[in-house]
Parts: C-alpha cells; sequence; structure tokens
C-alpha cells in the first residue's frame, strides 16, 4: 500500500495501476517462458490503462458553471451562499468529482458528485457557505472536477470555469446618537423641517404656467380660484458631511510586525492593525450618517478621491455618495482600500499661496521635493495607478501632491460650512497638523480621529489641531469606537464651533 500511495494520482486510478503491473508481470513471465499467449495478454493489459489515459486527455467533457453569492457583498463575520449551478456541455457517460477551491482561510473546499442524485434538466444545483472575519476581495473557484473514463482506469483533473470574485466589506460598528448626528440643517447645525412628501396642508399654489406637468395640477385649489393652480413644493434639504480618511502608508505602518500584506497566505492588501481600525471608523461613521439623511463627501489627504486606489470600488473617481446606494458603494470601496506609499514629506515650507484661490495658509507640505513619491507610487506586492496626467501648460510643481495642501483646501472650500467635517487620520507631526489645521474653518464643526502612536510624540501635533478648532479624539487600536465617537459630545462640539468662529473671525493658527 505504501507503494500505491507514491504513485501519481493524475494519470491512473489504483485499477489502472493494478492493470498496468499486471501487464508488467505477464510480459516478464511471457519473455521467461516463452508463451506467445502471455504476450497477448500482456499487451492487453498495458494498451488498455494507456489508451483510457489518452481518452479521457483527448475526449474530457465540458461543463459550464453558474456561481451565485446571496448576499453579492458581505460583511466580515457575516455568512454569504454560494449556490452553484454545473451542468454539462457534451456528451460522456460516468459520475465526475467536483471540487471548489477556497482561499485557505474559508477551510476545507466543499467537493461534490457530478451529477447530483437531484439533478433536473441536466444541471446539478449545489450550495455552501462562507465567512470571512477580514474584508478584502477574495477568489471564489475555480471548481476542478476529477473524471475519470468508463472503466475507471484513468483520472484526469482540470478547471472548469475562472472563479469569482467575493467582496467582503468591513462591519459597522453602531455608533450613540451625539449633538453631531442632530446637526442636519443647511450649515450642519440646525435640524430641517421640510418634508419630502408635503401634506395639502405645507403646499403653496400658483397659478399655471406653460410647461407645468399636468401631475402637479392642485385640483381644490383650482376649484376655489376658477383657474389652473399647481402645487409650488419646496425641495428637501440634504445635510452635508465631509470625510477625510488617511491612507498614508507612513502614518500607520507604525511598530514592528504592523503591515500583514505578505502573512495573510490569501489576502494582498497593505494595511496595519491600526489602519484597520480607521476603516472600520469610516464604515461606521457613514453608515451612521447615511442613516440620518446625510449626503458624505470622501476624500484622502491629498484632496483626491478616497477610493481612487481601491481595487473593490465601484466608481474609484466618485467623492460624493448619496441613500442607500452611496453607502454601499462606500462599503464595497472600503472592502479592499489600502495603504498607499510610501509617499510622505516631514518638512517645513515657507509660507504659500495658492494658485487657484489666493488664500494664505501657513507653514506646511506644499510642494513635492526630490526624494518623494506620489501617493499612488507603488509599495511591494501592490497595484497603483500612476501619477496624474501632466496636461499642456503645465509644469511639474502643478501636478505634484502634498499631504494637506492646496487641493484638499480647495475642495474643503467648494463646501464651506455646509456641514460637519471629519477626519480619520494616521499618526500625525507637528508639520502635518499645521498643515491641516486651517480646514476647520471649512466645516460647521471639525471633528478628528488620530491614531496616538506610543513611538512618536503626537501631543503637539493634537494640541495644534485643537487650539484650530478641531475637536480631537486620541485612539488606538484597542480603543472602543463607539467610546470615542461619544467623546466628541463631551462638550466637545461647542468648544470646537467656539474655536472654529474664532479662526474664521482672524484668530492666528499655531505654528
Amino acid at each position: 500500500m505504501a507503494l500505491m500511495d507514491r504513485l501519481p494520482k493524475h494519470l491512473f486510478t489504483t485499477r489502472g495501476w493494478g492493470l498496468m503491473a499486471a501487464g508488467a508481470i505477464s510480459l516478464g513471465s511471457a519473455y521467461v517462458m516463452g508463451r506467445r499467449d502471455l504476450l497477448s495478454l500482456a499487451v492487453l493489459l498495458l494498451l488498455l490503462p494507456l489508451v483510457a489515459l489518452a481518452g479521457v486527455r483527448v475526449l474530457k467533457p465540458k461543463f459550464q458553471v453558474y456561481r451565485e453569492f446571496n448576499p453579492s457583498t458581505v460583511e466580515t463575520s457575516s455568512t454569504t451562499t454560494v449556490r452553484l449551478a454545473v451542468a454539462r456541455t457534451s456528451y460522456s457517460t460516468g459520475h465526475v468529482i467536483m471540487e471548489e477551491q477556497l482561499p485557505p482561510r474559508f477551510g476545507e473546499p466543499p467537493a461534490f458528485r457530478f451529477p447530483a442524485r437531484s439533478a433536473s434538466g441536466g444541471t446539478s444545483r449545489y450550495e455552501y457557505h462562507l465567512r470571512s472575519g477580514k474584508r478584502g476581495q477574495f477568489r471564489i473557484g475555480p471548481v476542478t472536477a476529477e473524471f475519470s473514463d468508463p472503466f475507471g482506469l484513468s483520472l484526469r483533473r482540470h478547471s472548469i470555469d475562472d472563479g469569482d470574485l467575493l467582496t467582503v466589506t468591513p462591519a459597522a460598528v453602531e455608533l450613540p446618537v451625539t449633538g453631531l448626528a442632530g446637526a442636519r440643517g443647511n450649515d450642519g447645525v440646525t435640524a430641517t423641517r421640510i418634508r419630502a412628501n408635503p401634506s395639502d396642508d405645507d403646499i403653496m399654489t400658483r397659478e399655471y404656467r406653460h410647461g407645468d406637468p399636468m401631475r402637479r395640477v392642485h385640483w381644490a385649489a383650482t376649484a376655489r380660484h376658477g383657474q389652473l393652480m399647481v402645487r409650488q413644493e419646496e425641495s428637501v434639504t440634504t445635510p452635508e458631511a465631509t470625510l477625510i480618511l488617511d491612507q498614508r502608508f507612513s502614518a500607520f505602518a507604525t511598530g514592528t510586525g504592523s503591515v500583514f500584506g505578505g502573512h495573510d497566505e490569501d489576502s494582498d492588501l497593505v494595511t496595519s492593525p491600526h489602519f484597520e481600525w480607521m476603516v472600520t471608523a469610516a464604515m461606521s461613521v457613514a453608515a451612521h450618517l447615511s442613516e440620518r439623511n446625510y449626503s458624505l463627501r470622501i476624500l484622502d489627504a491629498f484632496g483626491g478621491p478616497a477610493f481612487l486606489r481601491s481595487r473593490s470600488a465601484p466608481d474609484p473617481d466618485a467623492e460624493e455618495f448619496t441613500g442607500a446606494g452611496g453607502l454601499q458603494a462606500i462599503a464595497e470601496g472600503l472592502a479592499a482600500i489600502e495603504l498607499s506609499g510610501p509617499r510622505h514629506s516631514r518638512q517645513e515650507h515657507h509660507r504659500s499661496e495658492s494658485p487657484v484661490s489666493g488664500r494664505t495658509r501657513p507653514e506646511g507640505p506644499s510642494s513635492q521635493h526630490p526624494g518623494s513619491q506620489h501617493p499612488s507610487s507603488q509599495h511591494p506586492g501592490t497595484e497603483h495607478p500612476g501619477p496624474r496626467e501632466v496636461r499642456p501648460g503645465q509644469g511639474p510643481a502643478d501636478v505634484a501632491d502634498s499631504v494637506f495642501d492646496d487641493r484638499l483646501m480647495d475642495k474643503l472650500a467648494a463646501h464651506r460650512l455646509r456641514g460637519p467635517l471629519l477626519a480619520l487620520l494616521g499618526a500625525l507631526t507637528p508639520a502635518e497638523a499645521r498643515a491641516l489645521a486651517p480646514a476647520a474653518a471649512y466645516g460647521a464643526n471639525a471633528f478628528a480621529l488620530v491614531i496616538s502612536d506610543t513611538s512618536r510624540s503626537s501631543e503637539d501635533a493634537l494640541e495644534i489641531m485643537r487650539r484650530a478648532g478641531w475637536r480631537v479624539a486620541a485612539v488606538t487600536t484597542k480603543t472602543q469606537l463607539a467610546s470615542a465617537w461619544s467623546a466628541f459630545d463631551e462638550g466637545g462640539i461647542v468648544a470646537a464651533a467656539g474655536a472654529a468662529m474664532d479662526v474664521r473671525r482672524g484668530a492666528a493658527v499655531p505654528r
């Protein structure tokens, strides 16, 4: 039996190897004994497995595989149901052993026989369940088929489809209701009272004008006035919130063994425990605000779309998200988002003026220097888009990006005071804090969750943010997200709003 276990299983079955052994013995006996009948038997025993082997290689059956995930995207630690439908597209006989190939994190791959006992119409249907404790995109499949000839002498295993990607999104943590969530008006502070479906008492009417749709005719008012009157409905006010999601490799890859892209056999995301905490925070904040009818804008630390480098984002260039569809797009974008870099500049520069808006900003990183890289520069094992295209008339300085620079400030200024500003940041240096500090003036309120790195002195950076009008909560991987969110309500909203008003009135930003 030990000898049989050493024989290659992808050529012959145990029966096939037995016939080959019997053929070899018969051939040797025919040579020793000089018996022609033993020679004929030996040729037959040797040819049968070889013919079977050639048959399964040339006349291999063909299949079609249909794979469906329910739900199509699944949250971490939740279960998705995988439904397989396998149909044979070529004529063959016998049973086939099939196996669904899975990443190691999902455990043993499921195996099944084709056709199934409950097969109908030539299609066999199978079902199994998957669950992942980590976010990402995972290749489910392909299905490999192991089939043999009608006599069971030879085996052949090959893939019968290409597999499909399963997207695992981060699960949102339920956040407590705070004063921030109650800021739901035009300026992000006053609660809106305008209704999406006004009653008759809320409807204003006016005279019919050419081009007004007939569905807006208010018949009761028409009867009272003796002429056609139409509804003049006020539009619904949608509160806005802006999120800045820091994705810099240098801000999150702190300490030893913090990056686990190469340690996961089936995940190639460049990330760290600190960044995973922030991704969960981003998903939770987005879900919390979306439930309260906020429209969301999500940017990275360079003022670009936050999901520009996410392989799972349905629309990588999107910055604004609204409603349930927008929340789903955010979840999918966060599924495979990863750290970009290495790209950071820790040098302080002189006061500069934005060529776009003419604003004067405090000293901070504002241009690219030798040795610095674009935020989309590649890290080993990742794929990122290349640098932005240089347009005619632009020099290198026009397309270089720096962290928290004028490009980000211009994006924030375009939606000035329309709602709260929330920043989810990695470890900051004082120079980076000075660069981001003026952004507090562009939000009705400004809040920041900042990684507190014990290996760096971060208190100076946090103090700079607070004095500029930011309400800052320092967090670690052990911090409860609900507790950090509640910290914004401990007198923080009033204090942050007051400090922000001081900044808008011309108070100097600390340097």
